[in-house]
């Protein structure tokens, strides 16, 4: 095999049904500062027109790989299982990236050797690919255990690069759909799939977690209501929190609480962005009754999920005036 043609990186999307989205995801990754990758694309069943838009690209570093419907999970294993590339990097079909973010996260991993999952912030966009002003700003560097489990750094499935090193230590086989296969994605989960598996690699194995200053992932916001799926949205939480309780049954014993009344918390604010309020209001109690930890660890995010809740009885015209500033201000105060 000549050397030349094997991929640094090889960047993973599942597709199902993403048409909206798909082209804006291809360019970024083909417009990358980085020039030696691979894409591999995961039909995962589409029935729209996303496999129509993708094959009106030319580039002969996108790989297509179609599979009856797996879920998530299973599409990124089928991903990663073909991969070539020395690192792996997610990316789900409606985000996309800067054109520097391989180049620098190859750049991290290479000058830290300790380092298997390497991040960074992300900007949340609308629909129409406008940035809403805030993101995700994780901490980034001296990450535990504990942070992982009740934090998850990572923040969303399109920041992480991956040492394919970590990915073979973690690998196991198991039942998927209809037979066994090599997986790394817990296929029964059909959310939290991060979660599990940013905590088992924490559990299990040495690597360490660490980010890099500049938002590099654009995470395309779902407006979506909340409140028919919270139920759901928490038992699978739940779920993949007790996958790993064998692991270390004594930290799950000192931190599960806390990273409830966390989840609890981060639930609270999709309701209120989903002009839940009471759902909104009734989680951050709930949060608190919880855990009160969260209260002393971050107080700051804490006290404007609360704040926010409450702020949400107020005349809707008001809230979003009210809403509007606090964006604006805390918008310029992250990414500046």
């Amino acid at each position: 095999m000549n050397i030349n043609n094997v991929p640094i990186v090889s960047v993973v999307v599942p597709m199902f049904n993403v048409q909206a989205y798909i082209a804006k995801c291809i360019d970024s990754v083909l417009e990358q500062s980085l020039r030696q990758l691979e894409l591999i694309l995961v039909d995962d069943g589409c029935t729209d027109n996303t496999l129509a838009i993708v094959n009106k690209y030319k580039d002969h570093r996108i790989r297509v790989i179609s599979q009856a419907n797996r879920g998530l999970s299973g599409a990124r294993n089928t991903g990663i299982d073909v991969s070539r590339g020395l690192y792996v990097a997610l990316l789900d079909a409606d985000d996309y990236w800067a054109s520097d973010k391989l180049k620098q996260h190859v750049k991290h991993l290479n000058s830290r050797p300790l380092v298997g999952v390497s991040y960074s912030p992300s900007l949340f966009v609308d629909e129409q690919n406008q940035l809403l002003g805030i993101g995700q700003f994780p901490k980034l560097h001296d990450i535990s255990t504990q942070h992982v489990f009740c934090r998850n750094p990572v923040g969303n499935g399109s920041s992480p690069v991956i040492r394919r090193s970590l990915l073979e230590e973690v690998a196991y086989y198991d039942k998927g759909s209809n037979r066994y296969r090599k997986m790394y994605f817990n296929e029964s989960l059909n959310q939290s799939e991060d979660i599990e598996f940013w905590t088992r690699i924490a559990l299990v194995t040495q690597w360490k977690f660490e980010g890099i200053e500049v938002p590099l992932t654009f995470y395309r916001v779902n407006q979506g209501g909340l409140s028919a799926n919270i139920e759901r949205q928490f038992a699978c939480w739940q779920k993949a929190v007790e996958l790993n309780r064998d692991k270390a049954p004594v930290f799950f014993n000192r931190y599960y609480r806390l990273a409830k009344a966390y989840q609890l918390r981060y639930m609270a604010r999709r309701a209120i962005q989903s002009n839940e309020k009471w759902l909104g209001l009734s989680l951050i109690v709930k949060a608190l009754c919880c855990d009160m930890r969260i209260l002393f660890q971050e107080p700051k995010r804490t006290v404007i999920t609360l704040g926010g809740a409450l702020l949400r009885l107020l005349p809707l015209s008001l809230y979003l005036k009210l809403e509007r500033s606090a964006m604006h201000y805390l918008g310029k105060k992250q990414i500046s």
